[in-house]
């Protein structure tokens, strides 16, 4: 390893920034069982077998762009025939046959990706705020986010204003006890009427009662969405509920300022929201060089550790983010119950379209900038893999990493040659397995509880489109 000018170091046949060299060695590989050196000469290997190939399909988009664009000017003038248009993007290879069905295996996928559906983020991830929020909008307060928007009118004394109302609140608890009796109804009666919530031993299970104003007692109408509850002191704070594989937590608390004012001492109803964020080093986010790509692995390494820390300003005092802990219950049968306390994470490359100076060919050449996302993310993300963090991210024991803009089989085959690390090359260890909108933001100031920013990104595409004349 030696140092060149212009701040690079020749590490692997190629020149690194000394930023990202920095980075690689000193934070990211240590605890992987990947030497940086090798790691630098794994991504050099794959570079020169692979970066031609990648060429390759750039000049093709770009004849077959330059196609589409003189078939549209050769008929400017005239109505745009489908069943012809469609038969020359077939003639020139735009579009490929079917080739029919096909079948796929896969194995230790997490349910986020194959079991369960629900809400996905993207964010940008070298903002370490946005990042912290997203991956943390796994559960979130139904109470807060009816307060703060307009599905709940101001009128007749129901504005948000800067303090807690009353009136505005008891229009949100009603709201809310609305979409209870939709999702996981009681046997008899409404949520709106319920006074108090208990549990009574049922076949060596915990079954939930909700006792009624005039003071009947009923149960779910179907107890299997009785998922579990929090006690403390012998008291129930907390009431575990499932639909459709998503929970959400009815909250008591007496002495709350929410909660004194419901007669069942409801304080929050809490939702298991955002199941999966996207930590975006493509589209949201504007990484054009070497400290930009080192801010980016940086945030993703400290989510894969479970390190990562922002600070800021908010309201006149200092707010620190970090990654919630998993949420801890008792299940029915009285067995601890943990549930993910955040969002299972994916990483997005940037297109194959994209080259980057930050790392260069011994010759000074740029490098395609997806070999780059996709060696660094996969070498941090081996941190989850091997247990390293604070937390897990995958607790199947896979990476998920999402590759945009890809067009047709040949730009798929390339990329997954790829991500395997062309003929045996990358960052691997043995538990290493490769499978494989919206940005979350602080809540406002009109809020039932205690309330972001969202950020553009832009890249330029190189994707052929057939609409473009």
């Amino acid at each position: 390893m030696t140092d060149t000018l212009q701040g690079k170091v020749a590490i692997g046949g190629l020149q690194v920034d000394g930023r990202l060299c920095e980075l690689v060695r000193d934070q990211i590989a240590p605890g992987t069982g990947v030497e940086a050196g090798h790691f630098w000469t794994s991504l050099g290997k794959i570079v020169r077998e692979l970066a031609p190939k990648n060429l390759e399909l750039l000049h093709r988009r770009d004849a077959l762009q330059a196609q589409i664009d003189a078939w549209h000017l050769a008929r400017r003038s005239a109505p745009l025939d489908p069943n012809a248009y469609r038969a020359f993007l077939a003639e020139i290879g735009y579009l490929v046959p079917d080739q029919g069905s096909c079948r796929i295996s896969t194995e230790d996928v997490d349910p986020e990706i194959a079991q369960v559906a629900g809400p996905q983020l993207v964010v940008p991830v070298d903002n370490a705020r946005y990042a912290l929020n997203a991956a943390n909008a796994r559960w979130g307060s139904l109470y807060d986010a009816l307060y703060g928007t307009d599905l709940i009118p101001e009128e007749g004394g129901a504005e948000k204003g800067l303090e807690y109302n009353v009136a505005r609140g008891a229009l949100v608890i009603a709201r809310s006890e609305a979409l209870l009796d939709e999702v996981v109804p009681l046997a008899e009666g409404s949520y709106a009427q319920v006074v108090q919530f208990s549990l009574k031993a049922e076949a060596g299970r915990q079954q939930l009662v909700a006792s009624l104003e005039g003071g009947r007692q009923v149960g779910l109408r179907d107890s299997a969405q009785f998922a579990g509850c929090a006690q403390e002191g012998g008291r129930l704070r907390s009431v575990l509920l499932r639909n459709n594989g998503l929970h959400l937590e009815i909250q008591l608390d007496r002495e709350h300022p929410v909660g004194r004012n419901h007669r069942a001492g409801v304080k929050d109803v809490v939702l298991e929201a955002a199941l999966t964020t996207i930590q975006d080093c493509e589209d949201s986010v504007a990484a054009v060089d070497a400290a930009d790509k080192a801010r980016v692995y940086g945030n993703w390494c400290g989510l894969m550790r479970g390190t990562l820390e922002a600070e800021f300003t908010k309201g006149g005092r200092t707010v620190s983010r970090r990654l919630n802990p998993d949420r801890q219950f008792e299940a029915p049968d009285g067995s601890a119950l943990v549930l993910p306390g955040r969002s299972l994470m994916l990483v997005r490359h940037v297109g194959l379209h994209m080259y980057t100076d930050a790392v260069t060919t011994g010759d000074g050449a740029q490098i395609p900038e997806g070999f780059l996302d996709a060696m660094v993310a996969s070498l941090a993300a081996i941190h989850d893999l091997r247990g390293n963090g604070r937390y897990r991210n995958s607790k199947a024991g896979s990476i998920y990493a999402v590759k945009p803009k890809l067009h047709g089989p040949e730009e798929v085959r390339a990329t997954l040659r790829a991500r395997r690390g062309g003929a045996g090359s990358g960052p691997q260890h043995p538990e290493d397995r490769r499978h494989g909108r919206g940005t979350a933001d602080d809540r406002e100031p009109g809020r039932m509880h205690r309330g972001g920013e969202r950020t553009p990104g832009l890249h330029q595409h190189r994707v052929p489109r057939p609409d473009r004349g």
